[in-house]
């Protein structure tokens, strides 16, 4: 199967386990499991009003709830980085040569058709396959 995954994860979203499950089955033997969260900036002239601190604490806040999350998994790396959701996973995936991205998904809505999701863009523009779990 894969010798490298990359795993986004939403910490928000309850689907971290299953796919990090999904990945897990889809390794060959030594296989390195990356766990990838993306941390928004607060955009535009929002930032204007958020302190320094505050935005930092935050960014501090998600890297430990991403630890917790992978920490009684045997093998998986976790990392955190700041950017836009969808580009910076494709971006990341290529840049470090994964092989396949395990991500999660909800049922797509109305909204989804005409501005699409983060998965269904990672699915469009990454260049290694892409694995969609989707929320049974």
């Amino acid at each position: 199967m894969y010798k490298k995954i990359l795993v986004p994860m939403a910490l928000d979203h309850g689907l971290s386990q299953h796919t990090l499950q999904v990945a897990r089955a889809l390794s060959a033997e030594d296989t390195e499991i990356i766990a990838l969260h993306v941390y928004e900036m607060p955009q535009g002239s929002v930032s204007a009003y958020l302190d320094k601190d505050v935005v930092a604490e935050g960014f501090r806040a998600a890297r430990n709830l991403l630890r917790e999350k992978v920490s009684d998994i045997e093998g998986i790396k976790c990392d955190i980085i700041k950017g836009h959701t969808a580009r910076t996973i494709i971006d990341y995936a290529s840049d470090n040569d994964f092989e396949c991205i395990v991500i999660g998904s909800h049922k797509p809505g109305l909204s989804d058709y005409f501005l699409g999701s983060t998965a269904s863009r990672v699915v469009r523009h990454a260049a290694c396959a892409v694995h969609v779990h989707r929320r049974p």
